[in-house]
């Protein structure tokens, strides 16, 4: 089996208020070095790993490489000179088949210099955070563009030789209406990405804006939310709208045109095992689960000492590898085949998903079963009820 690689760059320009990841904004100058801790870890995993794993399956991280992903934060803002030595480590380092490499990317990041720069690099992906087509949600979201920024942004992109553009939405952002995210759906779809990702807005104490929510004030915008029953409509009217252009919804937030699906991602749905890299970032070996301390600094100086930056190890139990299966498995519109999992792990299943079935939270044709398709927004109380 392959393996995916993650890159975690934990940096950006502003925080956005509904951020709720170890990211921060930093001088430029700490780019560089951070670049370089990167690189020296990929060099030294082979003799870190036994270390801060113990056991691995045999030739683990001997496998090619075949998908690479640069997220963060804001992994644009490093120089293109960074993020290639970062590629060139991997090359020395892995055997490398790469089918996608992907780099996050906001559009006022985007330059024609730097997007030829990246091509020349080794990318032939960008994930690009557009959110919302609408300056008023995007100034109260603290994000740095505005709409004619991403018009730009994609014509550099594609002018650099980019087959293969995904375009981020936010639905749940302050301000937004139906109205003003049926507009967004008809400028993106215009586009013609060849893969949109649609989150709802996540509400906890993590992002400035969820803890405004949570404890009922008014900063950020957070009287303009809209409700959940908006947010819902919203959702179901990106599926509706992008199923009639032609995208594939294939997980819960992602819909891709066919065969542009991302490959680096399904690893993640699908259990595969991937290494990740950087500050903060989580590796998985298909049985036990480590991660990176994710203060930045911290992490560049653990490099620069010989030290390990693991700071984090976990044995995946069976009941836990189950639980996995199951939760990533129904985030999947494909569904999961329920006796080849009951076989796996010699369980039975049946009773627990009979009762979802009864409720109208899932459907069952034959062997497979899938979330509801009406249930898709409330996915996470399903996902609830499953684990009880």
């Amino acid at each position: 089996m392959s393996l995916g690689v993650y890159i975690q760059v934990p940096f950006c320009q502003a925080r956005c208020t509904y951020c709720n990841f170890h990211t921060g904004v930093v001088p430029g100058a700490r780019f560089a070095p951070y670049a370089a801790a990167v690189c020296l870890e990929i060099r030294r995993h082979r003799h870190w790993l036994p270390q801060t794993c113990g056991f691995l399956p045999v030739g683990f991280a001997e496998r090619p490489v075949d998908t690479v992903y640069f997220g963060g934060g804001t992994p644009s803002l490093l120089d293109p000179a960074n993020l290639s030595t970062i590629l060139d480590a991997l090359r020395e380092t892995f055997a490398c088949a790469w089918t996608e490499v992907t780099l996050e990317a906001d559009p006022e990041t985007v330059a024609r210099d730097k997007a030829e720069a990246w091509v020349a690099a080794g990318f032939n992906r960008i994930s690009m955070g557009v959110q919302s087509f609408s300056d008023a949600e995007l100034r109260a979201a603290g994000r740095m563009h505005r709409r004619d920024t991403v018009y730009t942004a994609f014509s550099i992109l594609r002018s650099a030789g980019f087959r293969n553009i995904s375009c981020d939405l936010i639905v749940g952002l302050p301000y937004q209406t139906a109205e003003s995210w049926q507009t967004s759906l008809e400028e993106l779809v215009a586009l013609e990405p060849e893969h949109v990702s649609v989150y709802l807005l996540e509400v906890d104490e993590g992002s400035r804006l969820g803890a405004e929510l949570l404890r009922g004030g008014t900063r950020y915008g957070s009287r303009f939310v809209p409700s959940d029953e908006v947010m819902a409509d919203c959702y179901e009217l990106a599926r509706t709208r992008l199923a009639r252009a032609g995208y594939e919804h294939y997980e819960i937030s992602n819909f891709s045109k066919p065969a542009w699906q991302s490959r680096h991602n399904c690893k993640y749905w699908r259990r595969e095992p991937y290494l990740g890299f950087g500050a903060g970032a989580h590796s998985f070996s298909g049985e036990k689960r480590w991660a990176n301390a994710h203060d930045a600094a911290a992490y560049v100086q653990s490099i620069a000492e010989g030290r390990i930056p693991a700071e984090q190890l976990e044995q995946v139990s069976p009941g836990q590898a189950l639980e996995e299966e199951l939760f990533l498995g129904l985030r999947r519109l494909e569904g999961i085949h329920l006796r080849q999992l009951e076989d796996a792990y010699g369980v039975s299943l049946g009773e627990r998903f009979e009762r979802l079935e009864s409720s109208g939270w899932i459907e069952r044709v034959g062997d497979v079963v899938r979330l509801a398709p009406e249930r898709l927004s409330a996915s996470n109380e399903v996902f609830v009820e499953l684990m009880r």
